[in-house]
C-alpha cells in the first residue's frame, strides 16, 4: 500500500499511525457515486502555529487531481480559509472551493458566491483583536475580510481573556454575526452560512446532485458539516478521536487520512 512521506514536517509521532486493513474495513465501502468533501486545515495538512506556517505535502496536489478523476469532478475542499489563500496553497488545484466556512463558495463551474460585504461592521471587533494581539505575543489576528480570527494556538493559556473579549464584542454586533469556536482559535463571521449550509449549496449542482456526500473533517466547525452530511444519507469521517462528534466513522490521524483516500481511486465500486 502507497504511503505519504513520515517527515517530521507532515506528521507529528502522535499521528504518524497506519491505516490497517482491519481499521479500512470498518470505513465505508468507496462507491463512484460519492460526492467528496474534505476540510483542508486537521484533515489534509497538519495544523501549524500559524497559518501561513503550514507544510502542504507535494504530493496532495496528485492526490487530489486523482481523486476528481475517479468522482467525476465531485470533489470540494470546504475550509475556514479564504479562498485566494487555498488557491496560493494548492495552485488553483481543485475547482470547486468553499471557504470562510462556507461563507464564501467556487462551483465547479467557476461561479463565486459570496454574502454582502460586511467588513465595515468588523471594524472595532478587528481593532480591539490587533490591540490584543500586541499585547500578548502568543496571539495572531488572521483577517479575512468578511470574518476575523484569533488565534492562540501558540500559547493556549490566552482562551480566557481571548474569549471574553470576543464574546463582548459579538454581543455589540448583534444576532447577524456569529462566533466559530476552533482549536485554539475563535472566528467571527456573519451568521447564516457554515460548512453545512455549503454543502447542501454545492449538492443541489452538478456534478455533486444526486451523489452520496461524503465530509472528512477534524475541527468543531466541521460538526455542522457532518450534521448536514447524516441529514443527506452520506458518510461523516471525524479525524481524530478526542472529543464527541456527529461523525459516524473516525480516522485517528491526517497520515491515516492520507492513506485512506490514497486508497479510493483504487477501490471505488461501480455505481449499480
Amino acid at each position: 500500500m502507497p504511503n505519504w512521506p513520515r517527515s517530521s514536517q507532515t506528521v507529528n509521532s502522535r499521528a504518524s499511525t497506519e491505516l490497517s486493513d482491519e481499521r479500512a474495513a470498518g470505513l465505508p465501502t468507496p462507491r463512484a457515486d460519492w460526492a467528496l468533501f474534505l476540510d483542508f486545515d486537521g484533515t489534509l495538512v497538519e495544523i501549524a502555529e500559524h497559518p501561513e506556517a503550514v507544510h502542504v505535502p507535494a504530493q496532495l496536489i496528485g492526490l487530489l487531481d486523482a481523486l476528481v478523476q475517479s468522482l467525476d469532478g465531485a470533489v470540494a475542499i470546504v475550509s475556514g480559509r479564504p479562498l485566494e489563500g487555498l488557491d496560493a496553497l494548492l495552485g488553483g488545484a481543485l475547482p470547486a472551493v468553499a471557504g470562510l466556512h462556507g461563507l464564501e463558495r467556487r462551483s465547479l463551474g467557476g461561479q463565486i458566491h459570496r454574502p454582502a460585504d460586511r467588513r465595515a461592521e468588523l471594524d472595532g471587533l478587528r481593532q480591539a483583536l490587533e490591540a490584543f494581539a500586541g499585547e500578548h505575543p502568543g496571539a495572531h489576528v488572521e483577517d479575512k475580510g468578511n470574518a476575523i480570527a484569533l488565534h492562540y494556538r501558540r500559547d493556549p493559556a490566552l482562551e480566557r481573556p481571548a474569549r471574553a473579549l470576543v464574546e463582548h464584542h459579538c454581543e455589540s454586533l448583534g444576532e447577524s454575526f456569529r462566533l466559530q469556536s476552533g482549536k485554539q482559535v475563535l472566528e467571527v463571521g456573519p451568521a447564516g452560512h457554515d460548512k453545512g449550509t455549503v454543502i447542501e449549496a454545492f449538492m443541489a449542482e452538478p456534478p455533486f446532485h444526486g451523489r452520496i456526500p461524503v465530509c472528512l473533517g477534524d475541527d468543531v466547525t466541521d460538526e455542522d458539516a457532518f450534521a448536514a452530511v447524516n441529514r443527506l444519507g452520506g458518510h461523516s469521517i471525524r479525524i481524530g478521536t478526542d472529543r464527541p462528534t456527529a461523525a459516524s466513522h473516525a480516522l485517528a490521524s491526517v497520515n491515516e487520512a492520507y492513506q485512506w483516500l490514497n486508497r479510493l481511486p483504487r477501490h471505488l465500486r461501480p455505481i449499480q
